[in-house]
């Protein structure tokens, strides 16, 4: 059972994993939440902060689902918010650990730009922006660059040299404008330390894949 990857939050994920994804983007379905379950966890170890509350906004983080394309991507954060909000206060929770949820989620998103204030909301911002640099997050970006329709690369100009960047047309244009520019916001000092190993893998990818083309 899925559920129990998530130990030691096995009954948190068990009631929380059937919000926790919609749609079918490969980038943002149950692996996702799991890797990014354990990328806070490892942080959370490190770090602290109240574990439930965390391990809820992980689960809870994409359960609304707005394409990269959407010109509503921006409030994808919000509304997954709004629902967790909901499915925690149906169950009870009290006020002050919903609202907790609540902030981290909201501000986990890089497209909301909204700054986290709570040791939790950081947490999640950076166990979720690993998941965006290194070899998963090269794996993400081509995943998504062919679900929006992008070609590899530009044959003639790979590196941009005489064009503007386009990570619309070309996914390999996504490292420089965006995906490089991730390390340096980690919010903790953990997030941090891990964000610089995978950054350095993202960079050796990109000098490899280059070479081979």
């Amino acid at each position: 059972m899925l559920s129990q990857a998530f130990a030691p939050c096995q009954d948190l994920a068990k009631w929380l994993l059937p919000h926790a994804t919609s749609g079918d983007d490969g980038s943002h379905d149950a692996a996702h939440i799991l890797r990014v379950f354990k990328n806070a966890m490892r942080i959370h170890a490190k770090e602290g902060g109240e574990r439930d509350v965390l391990a809820s906004a992980v689960l809870l983080h994409d359960c609304v689902s707005v394409e990269k394309n959407s010109p509503h991507r921006n409030s994808a954060s919000r509304l997954a918010a709004q629902k967790a909000e909901t499915i925690l206060g149906e169950a009870g929770w009290p006020e002050a650990r919903i609202e907790a949820v609540f902030h981290a989620i909201l501000t986990h998103s890089f497209s909301a730009n909204i700054e986290p204030q709570t040791l939790e909301a950081k947490i999640l911002q950076d166990a979720d922006r690993l998941d965006a640099i290194g070899m998963v997050g090269a794996a993400r970006c081509f995943y998504i660059g062919g679900r929006m329709g992008s070609s590899l690369y530009d044959p003639f100009d790979p590196t941009a040299k005489n064009r503007a960047l386009d990570d619309k047309r070309f996914a390999i244009d996504h490292f420089e404008t965006k995906l490089f520019t991730l390390a340096d916001g980690f919010k903790t000092a953990t997030g941090q330390t891990l964000a610089r190993e995978r950054h350095q893998r993202l960079q050796h990818f990109l000098t490899q894949f280059l070479d081979e083309i």
